[in-house]
């Protein structure tokens, strides 16, 4: 079997694997906070942030409905000047939090990606995240790490290799995205 069809089937095997309803959950909560006009913050480091980026980008655009008000959601990562004060002043670990402390109300969703679920500056921002009353979803991998547990909703890609993990997220996410579009019933 050539690498290529190997690797095709082993993303496909490990699509198969995951758990539609907690899929659906997610896609019920945010077309929930579409609709109660809350504000979703998503946040992850490396290629989760840039995962982050590409799920901001896919629901501020691509979920316009005519009747329906639009998404508001905002890519934490993608304000380098705040991350990189708040890292030099305060450390790494509070890149996220200090944001949400200044920007999140109660009642609104943090999205959190990291494919090991370890990451200290996404466990610090989900932590101040449940302390403030906000809804906690985790997109992670391998066996979900500190995030399992801070998370209300924690979808966990069923595999080891980076690459795989961070494969299934975008797949989640245009998945999310589009159902949230099409109004697909789950």
């Amino acid at each position: 079997m050539s690498y290529i069809r190997w690797y095709l089937d082993e993303l496909g095997n490990i699509l198969d694997q995951l758990p539609q309803d907690q899929i659906a959950q997610i896609i019920r909560t945010l077309e929930r906070a579409r609709m109660e006009r809350r504000q979703i913050f998503l946040i992850g480091n490396g290629g989760s942030a840039a995962t982050a980026s590409h799920f901001a980008n896919d629901l501020l655009k691509s979920t316009v409905t005519e009747g329906k008000p639009r998404m508001k959601v905002f890519a934490l990562t993608d304000n380098i000047p705040i991350m990189l004060a708040y890292a030099n002043d305060c450390g790494y670990e509070t890149i996220f939090a200090e944001q949400l402390d200044a920007l999140a109300a109660p009642g609104d969703i943090v999205v959190a990606f990291s494919a090991s679920g370890r990451s200290p500056n996404v466990i610090r921002a989900l932590d101040l995240a449940r302390q403030r009353g906000l809804t906690t979803i985790g997109v992670t991998g391998r066996d979900g790490g500190e995030m399992r547990e801070r998370c209300d909703i924690c979808l966990i890609a069923p595999c080891q290799p980076m690459e795989q993990i961070e494969d299934v997220h975008v797949v989640l996410c245009h998945l999310i995205y589009s159902a949230i579009r099409d109004q697909a019933p789950l």
